[in-house]
């Protein structure tokens, strides 16, 4: 009987054991969530898709500025890297100015091929790619050494955008850099520890446009300083 006993508390303990070794576990870091094998990276704001608005191929609208490389298959003469000018325009070879503002890639790529196809080419199969976001912006907010609404012209995360604003004033809460974004239509903010971003244990997130950073004050007592204390884990999107 007590032989039996012992052989079924050893088989409890080794279920037990796998069970914890298997279950779901969660961890951050970076702006990365992880509940069992699945990574979920931290969501775009509302004003892109999933794709980032650094694909070439997301709901990314062309605004001014923005440079824009577009490619013509098998028509090099055609090709060219333009900038759309204050009122949403480019000027291409042949067709004229096209109106990319208000645009999506996919829409762009089409308005050209139409125009292309109408005199001068059959089935022209054209490629648009944005290679400087300039109408895309962050703002930078509370203890970096020049606050200031800053353009995104190319992918841009978060130290460089740091950088971008001077670097963090001497009263900066390096652990309490907070990344504000519009999220399924609600404020949502992560708090970051740039630290451990600059030291490699964290990943440094990517930012999007209209994304708004705000770097804490050391010692604070700001609702701001609240809403950083209340997180339960770093680099996960909270309601605000």
């Amino acid at each position: 009987m007590t032989r039996n006993l012992g052989l079924l508390l050893l088989l409890l303990f080794s279920m037990l054991l796998v069970a914890c070794s298997t279950g779901p576990s969660a961890r951050t870091g970076g702006g990365f969530t992880q509940m069992g094998e699945a990574h979920k990276p931290l969501p775009p704001p509302d004003t892109t898709s999933n794709g980032g608005a650094y694909t070439g191929v997301s709901d990314y609208r062309v605004g001014p500025q923005d440079l824009i490389e577009i490619t013509v298959f098998q028509v090099p003469d055609l090709s060219r890297t333009v900038r759309v000018n204050s009122g949403g325009q480019i000027s291409l070879p042949l067709i004229g100015v096209v109106q990319a503002g208000g645009l999506t890639i996919p829409e762009l790529e089409a308005a050209i091929g139409k125009k292309l196809s109408q005199k001068y080419l059959q089935d022209p199969q054209v490629t648009a790619f944005v290679k400087e976001f300039t109408s895309q912006r962050v703002t930078l907010e509370g203890a970096v050494t020049r606050p200031g609404i800053y353009p995104l012209t190319g992918r841009t995360t978060l130290l460089q955008a740091i950088a971008l604003g001077g670097g963090l004033d001497r009263v900066a809460d390096p652990k309490g850099v907070v990344i504000f974004r519009q999220i399924g239509g609600k404020k949502m903010g992560a708090v970051f520890d740039v630290r451990n971003i600059r030291a490699g244990r964290d990943e440094d997130p990517l930012l999007y446009g209209d994304d708004v950073v705000v770097v804490e004050e050391s010692g604070s007592k700001t609702a701001l300083r609240r809403f950083i204390e209340a997180m339960p884990v770093l680099s996960v999107f909270t309601l605000f």
